[in-house]
């Protein structure tokens, strides 16, 4: 019934839209902020798209959290249809899509040459086919670089625990809305908070709800976070895309034509966020060293002990992934 009242209810929208006007504006909501390479790839895959459709499809792009506090709550708002298109981790889709687990295992991949040989073959766009495959009313257009996640805590927490063990006994890391990336702090000793979202973590690590969190370079120094917890572990244990989401019902909202070329301008905003990426998180890196952060790099020794300690993962999160798995490992043998 949820579906069909749904699905009235973009018919009904599309009827008004078509008399109404011509054009049909949505509009994408965006948690990172203004200048953020995803925010840039965004505002891009906006502009294109509009240029493309000779002005039939306009997108409004909103950073900073202000059409959605959280990325669950903007994929919630793209199944309600009151939401054009929303870019996010891969981690939150997964709830939705349990196959996405299957990239972004930790340790999985050997760089990042190697995660992107698998996100522009055929792994990575039948992920992307299973999201509108899934019911969950998204469409996955194309992926966004994120770099690699490592552990970011205050120092008292560093102490505390034992990284170079891979031993976080203690430790409350704030972690994805994602079941497996819960499952991996606890496997690490730790205990994983959920339901913070980006712009309520440096708070959260002020008031010790969390010793810390983990994300990657850009987002650790763009967000502040390394000013409320300023030792950062390089781990790397993970690496997850982004994603740009188009709601199903925004969908219905235009021709078959512009659907298609909405597909098809997103995928050419990969090149261009990726190259944003690599310019942000080299400076991001450089403000959070003269900040006198401590970065703790571990060897490889020590990473091994990481890896070694993710291993159950692999069966309760990929089990029923086997094939792709040895599928990405079989690529990064080329790397």
């Amino acid at each position: 019934m949820k579906k069909l009242l749904t699905l009235v209810l973009a018919l009904a929208l599309v009827c008004a839209l078509s008399v109404a006007s011509a054009d049909v504006v949505f509009q994408l909501a965006e948690t990172h902020a203004e200048g953020y390479p995803t925010t840039l790839a965004d505002q891009e895959f906006a502009r294109l798209v509009e240029e493309r459709t000779e002005g039939r499809v306009k997108i409004e792009v909103y950073a900073g959290s202000v059409l959605a506090d959280s990325e669950n709550t903007a994929i919630e708002m793209l199944q309600a249809g009151t939401l054009g298109f929303t870019r996010v981790s891969a981690s939150p889709v997964a709830s939705y899509v349990p196959a996405l687990n299957a990239i972004q295992l930790p340790y999985l991949y050997k760089n990042a040459e190697h995660e992107w040989a698998v996100l522009d073959g055929e792994i990575g766009q039948s992920m992307l086919d299973a999201i509108q495959e899934s019911g969950s009313g998204l469409i996955g257009l194309c992926y966004y670089d994120s770099g690699a996640r490592s552990f970011y805590i205050t120092p008292s927490a560093y102490e505390k625990a034992n990284f170079a063990e891979a031993d976080l006994s203690g430790l409350k890391i704030r972690m994805q809305s994602n079941q497996m990336m819960v499952r991996m702090i606890e496997l690490l000793g730790g205990t994983g908070v959920t339901g913070i979202g980006a712009n309520e973590v440096y708070s959260s690590i002020q008031t010790g709800v969390v010793d810390g969190a983990e994300n990657n370079w850009p987002t650790y120094q763009n967000m502040g976070d390394y000013e409320a917890a300023s030792v950062y572990v390089l781990d790397y244990h993970t690496r997850v895309p982004e994603i740009l989401l188009m709601s199903e019902i925004a969908s219905m909202m235009v021709s078959e034509e512009d659907l298609a070329i909405i597909k098809e301008v997103a995928k050419e905003t990969e090149a261009y966020e990726k190259e944003q990426w690599a310019l942000k998180e080299a400076s991001a890196e450089q403000i959070i060293r003269d900040a006198g952060c401590t970065v703790v790099e571990l060897t490889d020794e020590q990473l091994a002990l990481y890896e070694e300690k993710m291993a159950p993962l692999y069966d309760e999160f990929g089990a029923d992934y086997t094939d792709i798995i040895e599928q990405i490992k079989a690529i990064g043998e080329d790397f």
